[in-house]
C-alpha cells in the first residue's frame, strides 16, 4: 500500500506505454508532451464520468510529465538494495532516540488509539518513522511532490501497472474534490503515497479516519488521524490485538533448511520440537509461523507470525516489513540482531537477477517470472536448484551460486 519517499536513483528508463494513448508511444521532443495530454485527457474525461468536477478533473490536463517519477518504478529501494543496507538506513540510532520522542510526546494520542483500535503503539510509531520519518520528511520540498502529477505520470508511462496507476489517479481527484476536503492540493510520495504513514489514495478512501474530531480525515497535518488511519487498516487486515510480528530465531546445528521455506506454517511447539528458539517470547496465541532466511545461512533466521503478514500488506517488501518489524522492537527497547547479515556478500544487478531467473526456468525451476526481483517465488526455485544439486537448501544465490547456475549447461 505504502510507498518510501526515497526517490531512487535517476537515469533508468521505465515502461511507457498504456491502455490509453500513452506518453511513450512516441517519441521526440514533442510527441511525448502530446501523448501525454492525450493520455491525461483521457482519465480526465473519465474522472469527469464518475462524478469528479470539471474543475477539478481539468487539473489533470494541464499537468506535464515528471521524468525521476517515470524512472522510479525500476529502480525501488525494497528490490534493488541489500536488505541488510535497507535496514540499516531505516534503523539508525537518530530515528530510535527520535521514535521513543515522539511516543512521549504523543503518549495520550498512543494511548487513546490502543484502546479503540488494539494496534501495539511500537507498532505505528515504527510505521510512522519508516514512511515518513516522523512527519518530517513532509516539510521537505525538494522530496514531496503533488499526487496528481505523480500519478498521472505513473498512469501514462507505466505499462505493467497502468491500471493500478490510473485508479489511483482518480481516486487521488475524488479526494480531492470532496466537501471537505484536506488543506491544500494533495502532496506525497513518487509513487502517489501520502501523508504521515503514506496511504495510497484508494486506501485513503476506504480506511482513513477523522480521529480529532474536526471534520477532515487529514492524514497530511493530523498526527492522530494519520496513526489512528494506520491502525485502522490493520485491523481491517486482521491484525491480532496483543499478538507480536514474530522474533529473529536460533537455529540448532545440522538445523535442515528446507524447512525454512518461507510458506509452512508450524505451531511455535513444533518449531521448538525442531530446535527452533525465538529469540523474543512468542505466545502460540499469536498463531503458527512461518521460518525465513532472508539472506540464507549465513544471516539471521525468522520466525513469522499472522501480524508480519499483515504488515506485508503494508507493503510487499521483505527488506520493508522487516525495518518495520524490527523498528519497533528496538522502540519499545529491545536489542538489535543476535546474528549480523552477511556484509561481504556481493549484491547481483536487476539483470544480474532477471537473467538468473531466465536460467532457472530453464533448467526446471521457474521463479514465477523474470521481474528481476528475488522474491518468494524466485527464492523457492533458488532451494529446489539447491536440493536438487546436493546443497545446502536455504533458498539464497551468493555469487558463487549465482555463477554455477548461469554456467549450467
Amino acid at each position: 500500500m505504502a510507498a518510501l519517499f526515497l526517490l531512487p536513483e535517476a537515469g533508468r528508463t521505465a515502461s511507457a506505454e498504456t491502455a490509453a494513448p500513452a506518453a511513450g508511444a512516441a517519441s521526440g521532443g514533442e510527441a511525448q508532451p502530446r501523448a501525454f495530454g492525450l493520455c491525461t485527457g483521457a482519465i480526465a474525461a473519465e474522472a469527469e464520468a464518475r462524478g469528479v468536477p470539471a474543475r477539478v478533473a481539468d487539473g489533470l490536463r494541464a499537468l506535464s510529465l515528471d521524468s525521476e517519477v517515470a524512472a522510479a518504478p525500476q529502480a525501488q529501494a525494497e528490490f534493488v538494495t541489500p536488505i541488510w543496507s535497507y535496514l540499516d538506513a531505516n534503523l539508525t540510532e537518530a530515528r530510535i532516540a527520535e521514535g521513543r520522542r515522539k511516543l512521549a510526546e504523543w503518549s495520550a494520542t498512543f494511548d487513546a488509539i490502543e484502546a479503540r483500535y488494539g494496534v501495539d503503539r511500537f507498532v505505528l510509531a515504527a510505521f510512522w518513522g519508516v514512511e515518513s520519518t516522523y512527519g518530517s520528511v513532509l516539510e521537505d520540498p525538494g522530496i514531496v511532490r503533488p499526487v496528481l502529477r505523480a500519478l498521472a505520470t505513473l498512469a501514462c508511462t507505466e505499462t505493467a501497472r497502468a491500471p493500478y496507476w490510473r485508479a489511483e489517479l482518480i481516486a487521488a481527484l475524488e479526494i480531492q474534490a470532496q466537501d471537505k476536503a484536506p488543506p491544500g492540493p494533495l502532496t506525497g510520495s513518487w509513487a502517489g503515497a501520502m501523508g504521515h504513514t503514506q496511504f495510497m489514495p484508494t486506501v485513503y478512501q476506504a480506511y482513513a479516519v477523522d480521529f480529532d474530531g474536526d471534520g477532515r480525515r487529514d492524514i497530511w497535518t493530523s498526527v492522530p488521524d494519520a496513526l489512528a488511519s494506520t491502525a485502522n487498516y490493520l485491523v481491517a487486515m486482521g491484525w491480532r490485538s496483543g499478538a507480536r510480528w514474530g522474533s529473529e530465531a536460533r537455529l540448532p546445528e545440522g538445523f535442515d533448511l528446507a524447512l525454512a521455506d518461507e510458506t509452512t506454517e508450524r505451531s511455535l511447539a513444533d518449531w521448538r520440537d525442531r530446535g527452533v528458539i525465538p529469540v523474543q517470547p512468542l505466545a502460540e496465541a499469536g498463531g503458527p509461523a512461518t521460518l525465513v532466511l532472508p539472506a540464507g545461512a549465513r544471516g539471521p533466521a525468522f520466525l513469522l507470525q499472522p501480524n508480519f503478514r499483515v504488515i506485508l500488506r503494508y507493503n510487499t517488501a521483505l527488506a520493508y516489513a522487516l525495518s518495520v518489524a524490527h523498528l519497533s522492537d528496538r522502540l519499545r527497547g529491545e536489542p538489535g540482531f543476535i546474528r549480523d547479515w552477511p556484509r561481504d556478500a556481493v549484491m547481483p544487478s536487476t539483470g544480474d537477477v532477471r537473467a538468473l531467473q531466465l536460467r532457472l526456468a530453464e533448467r526446471g525451476f521457474p521463479a514465477g517470472g523474470a521481474d528481476g526481483k528475488i522474491g518468494p517465488r524466485t527464492r523457492a526455485a533458488i532451494r529446489a536448484y539447491q536440493a536438487a544439486n546436493g546443497l545446502p537448501p536455504d533458498g539464497y544465490a551468493d555469487a558463487p551460486l549465482r555463477e554455477r547456475i548461469l554456467a549450467s549447461p
